[in-house]
């Protein structure tokens, strides 16, 4: 964008807006950097349509525009007067973020660098609005602002997100008395949570048809989403349930709340738990590993950090500025955590990484809230874990599903879970295996897929693996962006036998992920995101 004439000064606004990546305050600007933004700089790099710019009080916040995003990929001018080796500085090392830097991160643009560095398109807001990730997804598949994006490309970052289709089914399925839907969001796509106007609606004045205070959407990580019902009794007991778990956060201390609220995670094991023992919630500003931090050392009483394995990998690559003695550990549910994952966040923090195993359908089933079982659990009091035929059935008295008789997946009082596993006869600590229909034959040879979706998934440079049957045993894999197909082809040979090795190999840019952040296990979906 040669032409615009931009000083010294002006440039060094744009990088300084960049680097923070949000709104920022002219007086923040001067006294944290000693940049003063005068008028006329101002006015012209919001003529430009480079800043952002609105009155706030006595001063004005400021904050990079789309095309300001994409000038920060062209050369800057530097040069200052009586200064040539500072200017000379900051040129090269400009050219080395654009050149290097941006082409090693895997990232796109400087803005998915920078402004979504911890939030890259479906995995980067697991608990973000709708709206908000439709905007991350499209700055990770945009060449620039305003250029087309095709939508088979933007649907596997939403492969989760029910159609209007579905939506009207399940409104008729559960006839409600009324429908409350969000009119309009506000706040940043950064932001964990954000305001929302919601529109009330009448739907039908029939009287409540059942018990149920609670109805929830399971998280559709392998299929279409299931409408799944909660009485009050149920919710009230999965709360009791919480406070005889060891290790949790106790009144007068803090969660750092990442999981929506919309799951059973962050509804039950944040919301309703804090609100009933006395334990101060506390969602970062925004979705970042600096964010999360900073919520942790924002007081001085204890904290647990309770999200899912999205964030752990998240914390694991973000360095603290300085000791946490807050501190306490960290919390995740949601899917099995490889060993390379907790050992790099048990190893830069040194608190303990817990494991919570749980369903939509009964809340938490059982935890290991020190680690030292991993990934074996102990089952949650009150909780009765079996195993029957490879398969672990839940104790769960009365049909969990709203409108739907399956007595595959619920018969007597047990709930057929669907995850393969087993339970220690002597401790009674159950290992989840997986997905019971992750076991497939090949050349009359059973394979589990589980382990060898574990074992590509431990490789270096593999940030994220899913493996599934697709007519032949097929590995979906997110890297580093250093690791190429060949070099993984070679690293699966030297570590699992010929007839479990994948037929094929997909690498991508981004694994598409649910609401809750659990990697997508849908075919199609992965099929798409691959294309």
């Amino acid at each position: 964008m040669a032409g615009d004439d931009l000083t010294a000064s002006e440039s060094a606004i744009l990088v300084v807006l960049m680097a923070e990546a949000r709104e920022v305050l002219s007086t923040e600007l001067r006294d944290r950097y000693g940049l003063v933004v005068r008028k006329p700089q101002r006015d012209k790099l919001t003529r430009l349509h480079y800043v952002a710019s609105r009155k706030s009080g006595p001063t004005y916040a400021l904050q990079l525009d789309d095309k300001g995003w994409v000038r920060m990929q062209s050369d800057l001018d530097f040069t200052l007067r009586g200064a040539s080796a500072l200017g000379a500085a900051l040129t090269a090392l400009q050219a080395h973020l654009r050149d290097r830097v941006l082409g090693r991160s895997g990232c796109a643009t400087l803005a998915e660098l920078f402004a979504l560095t911890d939030v890259r398109a479906p995995a980067a807001e697991p608990s973000g609005s709708l709206t908000a990730r439709v905007v991350s997804a499209y700055r990770a598949l945009a060449d620039e602002p305003g250029a087309w994006v095709s939508l088979r490309r933007l649907r596997p970052f939403l492969a989760d997100v029910p159609t209007d289709h579905e939506v009207d089914q399940a409104l008729r399925r559960l006839s409600p008395q009324v429908v409350v839907a969000p009119v309009r969001s506000g706040g940043g796509a950064l932001r964990i949570f954000v305001d929302v106007t919601a529109g009330v609606s009448a739907y039908s004045d029939r009287p409540a048809g059942s018990p149920h205070a609670v109805i929830q959407l399971s998280s559709g990580s392998t299929g279409p989403s299931k409408v799944i019902g909660r009485t009050a009794a149920d919710l009230v007991g999965e709360v009791r349930r919480y406070t005889r778990i060891d290790g949790v956060a106790l009144p007068g201390e803090r969660i750092i709340l990442l999981p929506s609220m919309v799951h059973v995670l962050g509804l039950v094991g944040g919301l309703l738990y804090g609100l009933h023992a006395g334990v101060e919630l506390c969602p970062p500003e925004r979705l970042s590993g600096d964010a999360i931090l900073a919520a942790v050392a924002a007081q001085d009483t204890p904290a647990t950090v309770l999200g899912v394995p999205f964030h752990i990998g998240l914390l694991a690559s973000t360095t603290p500025a300085g000791p946490l003695p807050q501190l306490k550990r960290m919390t995740t549910g949601g899917e099995l955590v490889s060993a390379a994952v907790a050992n790099a966040f048990t190893d830069r923090y040194g608190v303990p990484l817990g494991n919570m195993y749980g369903m939509t359908e009964v809340g938490v089933i059982g935890t290991d809230l020190y680690g030292r079982h991993r990934p074996a659990i102990a089952p949650a009091p009150g909780i009765e874990v079996r195993e029957r035929d490879g398969e672990l059935w839940v104790s769960c008295p009365a049909n969990p599903y709203v409108g739907l008789a399956d007595p595959t997946r619920w018969a007597d009082g047990w709930l057929h879970t669907r995850d393969a596993g087993v339970v220690d006869p002597d401790t009674g600590l159950v290992t989840i295996k997986g997905r019971l229909d992750s076991q497939v034959s090949v050349g009359g040879l059973k394979v589990d897929l589980t382990e060898v979706e574990a074992t590509v998934a431990g490789l270096p440079g593999v940030v994220a693996a899913v493996v599934v049957w697709d007519d032949g045993i097929t590995a979906y894999v997110q890297a580093d962006g250093s690791l190429t197909e060949e070099t993984l082809d070679k690293l699966i040979a030297e570590r699992l036998a010929g007839f479990k090795r994948p037929r094929t190999l997909r690498l991508l840019d981004q694994m598409p992920r649910t609401t809750t952040g659990k990697l997508v296990r849908s075919v199609p979906a992965l099929r798409d995101a691959a294309s």
